[in-house]
């Protein structure tokens, strides 16, 4: 029962009392019943004097347990709006994340123009990325022939972000701007791509004399395709040298784009060489970002060991549930139980919840429907089966279960799992009415042989 319905039968109660003392009191005349009404009202407190302890008592467990229903469903909110907010400022992130990756692809489709207004949008929001627009904004500029405008826009990102990492790409761009004046705007494009090649077969015939040209080339003014291009190559190698310039790269020593980009070709070297370069580059960055790239990386080296310790010790509750999901992607089910044994967090466990569904692991997750004390943990579990397509292990659970919000959530785990006969088997047994019809709602809204032909059953009778 809500508490606007608990309200109003508190209420009603009230009103019943101010009745009552209004009638012994001889406030309200209705001579009509009044005689009746005061015998009903002698009788009432006769009885409650023969047994007052009675209903003080009840009366003070209906308070009690609507003061804990008051209290669960005041915990609910909070945890709902908490993580709303948190939902919200994901999206936000994500959908800068995705106007950066659209601007970055304009930029190398030499689509300038274009790149140029999606910057400026980006910039204009005052995100984590806003010294990067600016960069790119201005480099944007400047292949579009706007040679003053993209000065001013690298004095505005000198300006307000003095300690940035793009400070040194954007005083290179600086002085290839002023260099650039009065020539027409593309004339470098066709000697990258011959730069390119040659790095590419030096690369192979003598890779000792490529490498400084690839880092004087990644640490220079060259074009954003021309550096993604020669990281590329870099990471293609399979040579310690190569791989000791990415680690430079890694821990920052060029831009934030570059740098993301290395952290994960060190996650393709794999090995513990690499290994070790990663938890370093994480244990000292402050970049969050550069992190989740880190924990990418791990996943794609197979590195468990790597994952299992960040989600076990990360004190960012983020970070750690990033850890926990690839730890199940690496198919770590002995680390995820291990981890599900000692947290106490129920947010955390749930998703390790997530990391048992994305490594496979069934049977864990079956255990926890069945037997965790934690009905919100169990009902997760049960979600997470359906989406499985355990259909026995659900109807086992479903016909033991007494708790009619755990048979609703599997009858949710049929319905993620398109399972319409599990469903009809449902709507034609259950003998709780309501269950029943939650059973059918579902049919009605999913395109099943069997669903329908259960629904024009019902329609005949």
């Amino acid at each position: 029962m809500n508490r606007g319905m608990r309200g109003s039968m508190k209420m009603a109660d009230g009103l019943q009392r101010a009745v009552i003392a209004g009638l012994m009191a001889g406030l309200i005349a209705a001579p009509a019943w009044a005689k009746n009404a005061r015998l009903w009202v002698d009788t009432a407190f006769a009885q409650a004097a023969q047994e007052p302890d009675h209903f003080v008592e009840q009366q003070n467990e209906q308070d009690r347990r609507d003061a804990e229903q008051d209290a669960r469903e005041r915990a609910d909110e909070k945890r709902e709006r908490e993580q709303e907010k948190k939902e919200q400022e994901q999206e936000r992130v994500e959908q800068m994340q995705e106007l950066y990756d659209d601007a970055r692809e304009a930029l190398d489709d030499g689509k300038y123009q274009e790149a140029e207004k999606k910057f400026a949008e980006l910039a204009q929001m005052n995100g984590p990325q806003t010294d990067a627009a600016l960069y790119w904004k201005a480099y944007s500029e400047n292949q579009a022939g706007k040679r003053d405008t993209s000065l001013a826009t690298i004095a505005n990102l000198k300006a307000k972000f003095p300690q940035s990492r793009w400070k040194k790409d954007a005083e290179a761009l600086e002085i290839e701007v002023r260099s650039r004046s009065g020539q027409s705007v593309g004339t470098t494009q066709s000697d990258e791509d011959l730069k390119l090649l040659a790095i590419q077969s030096l690369m192979t015939s003598d890779p000792e004399k490529a490498l400084p040209i690839l880092e004087k080339v990644l640490n220079g003014s060259s074009s954003p395709k021309l550096k993604s291009k020669a990281l590329f190559v870099l990471g293609q190698s399979g040579s310690p040298q190569a791989q000791e310039l990415l680690g430079k790269i890694a821990q920052g020593q060029s831009n934030p784009d570059l740098q993301r980009k290395a952290v994960e070709y060190l996650g393709m070297f794999g090995g513990k060489r690499s290994a070790g370069m990663l938890s370093t580059i994480y244990t000292h960055s402050n970049d969050r970002e550069i992190k989740r790239v880190v924990i990418r990386s791990y996943m794609i080296s197979g590195n468990r060991d790597g994952l299992f310790e960040l989600a076990k010790n990360e004190k960012d509750e983020s970070l750690k549930r990033d850890a926990i999901r690839q730890l199940g992607l690496t198919g770590g089910q002995a680390e995820l139980e291990q981890l599900y044994k000692s947290e106490s967090s129920t947010d955390i466990r749930r998703e390790i919840l997530q990391g048992f569904f994305l490594s496979g692991q069934s049977e864990k997750l079956v255990q926890i429907a069945e037997n965790d004390k934690d009905m919100d943990l169990r009902r997760t579990a049960i979600r997470n089966l359906g989406l499985m397509g355990k259909s026995d292990v659900l109807q086992s659970i479903y016909s033991k279960e007494s708790n009619r919000e755990t048979k609703e959530e599997v009858l949710n785990a049929y319905f993620i799992g398109g399972n319409a006969k599990a469903l009809v088997s449902v709507a034609k047994s259950e003998k709780d009415p309501e269950l029943k019809k939650r059973a059918v709602e579902k049919l009605s809204l999913m395109n099943s042989k069997e669903g329908s032909e259960y629904l024009m059953e019902l329609l005949n009778k």
